[in-house]
């Protein structure tokens, strides 16, 4: 297996990042604990990682409180697996009552019950509930062997109660194939997905980042993927994610979803401590520079 080699990071040098606005706060609300252990998780999530524990519904209500009064657009909710976290439909009642909410999950605990108590939560607010959706294959073939064996078929039964409950789930799919191949992929899982009977497909590609587990499967960032000051010139920084956004985990608050085991990511502990320039020294900052990535639907 290829060792990843870190890199020193180079801050005093790196370009930073305006903050802008708090748009958008996301929830590690189920910590590194997942039930699946992906072979490309930039953050290494499986049931046994516990770098970032589940938040309680009494510590998520106070950054709530706080995004609140600061002017936040929206919430996100990830993990992990979010629903490893007992309270989290009360956390979703929590926050449905401030702003738009998104739940992250890999669909693999999704059953009827919990299908209809989003439901019921969606109806009765005046914000919208989204269900984002992991898949990487359209086979068990393609998936399994990324996701874990028989994950696709336990997805798929989740995506299905989701879709009879009334959500159009947004799948999400990480870029393991080549750009090559990208077209072709996009129109079958556009084709796949109504063939399950989502009536409004929709489909979002990250890039992989190269660290956490992805680091070791394949390798890490080369020294010379970090962002410079040339890089930056003439870039809108309302493009990238860090101006608008923040990660709140069971350690704190960070800079971004992707990188809360990254040194220098935390920020603060609270969202008003972080209400400042980031500098973009990670090699993940290079590849939303470069793609145009956005963890955001």
């Amino acid at each position: 297996m290829p060792q990843a080699v870190a890199i020193p990071l180079r801050v005093a040098t790196a370009p930073k990042v305006p903050f802008l606005s708090l748009d958008t706060v996301w929830f590690q609300v189920a910590g590194t604990l997942c039930n699946l252990s992906c072979n490309h998780c930039f953050i290494s999530c499986s049931p046994t990682h516990h770098a970032h524990e589940i938040m309680t519904r009494a510590e998520v209500r106070p950054y709530l409180d706080e995004a609140e009064s600061l002017g936040v657009k929206d919430f996100y909710f990830t993990g992990g697996e979010p629903f490893l976290n007992r309270e989290l439909l009360e956390i979703l009642e929590d926050t449905l009552r401030i702003a738009p909410a998104t739940v992250l999950t890999n669909a693999t605990l999704i059953t009827k019950v919990r299908a209809d108590d989003l439901a019921r939560l969606s109806a009765g607010s005046r914000y919208s509930l989204e269900a984002r959706v992991s898949l990487d294959g359209l086979t068990p073939e393609t998936n399994d062997p990324i996701r874990g064996e028989g994950s696709f078929e336990a997805a798929l039964l989740g995506l299905r109660e989701l879709a009879r409950a009334g959500f159009h789930p947004i799948i999400t799919a990480t870029q393991t194939w080549s750009d090559g191949e990208d077209g072709r992929l996009r129109e079958r899982f556009h084709g796949f997905l109504t063939d399950l009977g989502l009536g409004r497909p929709r489909l979002k590609i990250l890039p992989l980042f190269r660290i956490g587990r992805e680091a070791e499967r394949t390798h890490s960032y080369a020294p010379a993927e970090r962002l410079t000051e040339e890089h930056m010139r003439g870039f809108d920084p309302w493009d990238l994610q860090c101006s608008t956004s923040r990660m709140v985990t069971s350690r704190g608050v960070y800079v971004c979803p992707i990188l809360i085991d990254s040194p220098g990511a935390r920020m603060g502990a609270t969202l008003r401590d972080t209400m400042r320039p980031f500098p973009l020294a990670h090699g993940s900052c290079h590849t939303c520079w470069a793609t145009g990535a956005s963890c955001r639907n």
